[in-house]
């Protein structure tokens, strides 16, 4: 699988396109919440043949731009945790939450709402997704047998913020634990910041100590 990042937006969200080498079948994992990412994308030499859109969570960072990607890609399915609907919903009011009403959004169209464990093709390849509520009431993490993309579960050297509305503390702990749980060589990209590895994490972050 070929993974492209763009980092896109006021908060330097990662968005990441994903395309199944053998086939050409491509997906987006998340959205920003400017018109940047489809700006960049309509700059490529070649607009990639999207069929997937895929949200980890629903802040308007990852998701705020859903419907201008899906004007741009209007077969893709879009996917979104089935446990985020409620903050999802919220799109319109987020933008307040920061003092910034500018920056509420619509929110777009989910064609399924997935739970965990459930498979997504992409191509010749199957990803996996993973529930890791704690950020967000349904943020999760979708993985394949080398990568996996954790939205805000997990950064480098850090772990997503819990005082958020919704956000919930001690599950966010479970979730880091069942995380940590998957094979240690997965590349961990993030919604933020730069690649790393689950084994990295677990030896060197310092949220991850309870785990040690």
């Amino acid at each position: 699988m070929d993974i492209k990042c763009f980092t896109v937006g006021a908060f330097q969200v990662n968005t990441y396109l994903l395309t199944d080498e053998q086939t050409g079948v491509a997906a987006i994992v998340d959205t920003g919440e400017s018109t940047e990412l489809v700006e960049r994308l309509q700059a490529l030499p070649q607009l990639p043949h999207v069929e997937k859109i895929l949200l980890t969570h629903g802040h308007l960072d990852h998701a705020g731009s859903l419907p201008q990607l899906q004007a741009l890609f209007p077969k893709a399915e879009t996917f979104l945790p089935i446990l985020e609907k409620p903050l999802f919903e919220t799109l319109p009011v987020q933008g307040d939450w920061f003092g910034a009403p500018h920056m509420n959004r619509d929110c777009g169209r989910i064609d399924h709402w997935i739970e965990d464990g459930e498979q997504v093709s992409l191509g010749t390849t199957n990803m996996r997704f993973i529930s890791t509520p704690g950020h967000t009431p349904g943020q999760g993490c979708y993985y394949d047998q080398n990568d996996i993309f954790v939205g805000d579960t997990l950064f480098s050297g850090s772990i997503g913020r819990t005082d958020l509305p919704m956000g919930d503390h001690p599950l966010m702990l479970e979730s880091l634990a069942r995380l940590m749980a998957l094979p240690s060589h997965l590349n961990v990209h993030s919604g933020h910041g730069p690649v790393t590895t689950l084994e990295q994490e677990i030896q060197t972050n310092p949220f991850l100590t309870f785990l040690r």
